[in-house]
């Protein structure tokens, strides 16, 4: 493992040079690259780092146990468990860091949420989850982009589909996709009866051109006229965008900007990545149920969270999480919850993978 990490170490120097040279800063493909595999190698090095001197530490403090002072000796002594502790704490967080990531983890982020079961209560639940996810963007000085929507008549959404763009913002909300159980009293609702609703939501990292080729012939490009909730008309313009991508059959549609350009360019943002996402599955797919579940395949069918308002209670389903804090989780405070989810995915990970190490 130490020689594998001098290795990582020259390469996180070479990368260092290369990031500084005039050439590699005018081909922005080869700098964004580059800049990519430099801030993935720089937290594994700094723990390096700071392992070897703890190594160091110890090599001096061994020397002290010969000394003639004996008071010297039993500091020495104190000072050597200590250290030999910390190393071996070093040497696991190493070991974690050097497990494989997910090539993904420090992209853009496209989310999908879905009124699912539970009518006019389960839009309302698509607003609610929407807002929460842009709170907790906001917390991260990430930006939240709107790619398309369809509103419904009580100001919640059928479906909206956005963007969070920041960095790591995908290692952070990858396990948030699969179905969100909401219980509580409708606004409709004049019995004072609980209902239960759901909405799935679908988690995509941000597709950039390289990743996906598309040809134009596989595009059947239709322009229509965007409307509002209840089918009213609100823009005689045709700028909603239709696309059909006809190898696979799928279709994106977007209609929330006032340019046929911009919806044309947001809804190849929406098709870029739900292609990317089934080619990541067909790789899935060759590799076993337990792994597919330990770096978090998210499927949809899967419900992973109860949001219970009467009880003010949240409970994630994987984790066996339970916290009495909902309105603070719906005002986007969610660190804890995706914290646990990454530690619990991790440990799994880490189980699996330390005797290859």
């Amino acid at each position: 493992m130490l020689q594998h990490l001098e290795n990582l170490k020259r390469r996180f120097i070479e990368l260092g040079r290369s990031l500084a040279n005039s050439e590699v800063i005018k081909d922005k493909k080869k700098y964004r690259k580059l800049a990519r595999e430099h801030s993935e190698l720089e937290p594994i090095i700094k723990k390096f780092e700071e392992y070897k001197k703890t190594e160091n530490e110890l090599k001096e403090t061994e020397s002290l146990l010969k000394g003639p002072d004996r008071e010297m000796r039993i500091l020495a002594e104190e000072e050597v468990k200590s250290l030999v502790l910390k190393l071996k704490e070093l040497k696991k967080e190493l070991k974690k860091l050097l497990l494989p990531k997910d090539p993904n983890d420090q992209r853009n982020v496209i989310m999908e949420i879905r009124a699912g079961a539970g009518g006019n209560e389960a839009a309302l639940f698509v607003a609610d989850l929407f807002r929460m996810y842009s709170r907790y963007a906001e917390k991260k000085t990430w930006k939240v982009e709107i790619l398309n929507s369809h509103p419904s008549t009580l100001g919640g959404f059928k479906e909206i589909v956005f963007m969070l763009k920041g960095k790591g913002a995908f290692s952070r909300m990858k396990y948030e996709s699969g179905v969100h159980r909401v219980q509580r009293i409708p606004v409709t609702e004049t019995g004072g009866r609980i209902h239960t609703s759901t909405v799935t939501v679908a988690v995509l990292p941000e597709a950039e051109e390289i990743d996906v080729k598309i040809e134009p012939k596989e595009l059947r490009i239709e322009a229509f006229g965007a409307s509002g909730p209840g089918g009213q008309n609100v823009n005689r313009n045709y700028t909603a965008v239709r696309i059909t991508h006809l190898p696979t059959g799928m279709v994106v549609s977007c209609q929330d900007e006032k340019s046929q350009y911009r919806n044309k360019e947001k809804a190849m943002k929406i098709l870029r990545a739900r292609l990317y996402e089934i080619a990541r599955r067909k790789q899935h797919n060759n590799i076993s149920e337990t792994r597919k579940a330990q770096v978090g395949s998210g499927e949809r069918s899967e419900k992973i969270r109860t949001y219970n308002f009467p009880q003010s209670r949240v409970s994630d389903h994987r984790i066996n999480f339970t916290t009495h804090n909902l309105e603070k989780i719906i005002d986007g405070e969610i660190d804890e919850i995706i914290e646990k989810l990454i530690a619990f995915y991790e440990a799994k990970n880490f189980g699996k993978e330390t005797t290859h190490i």
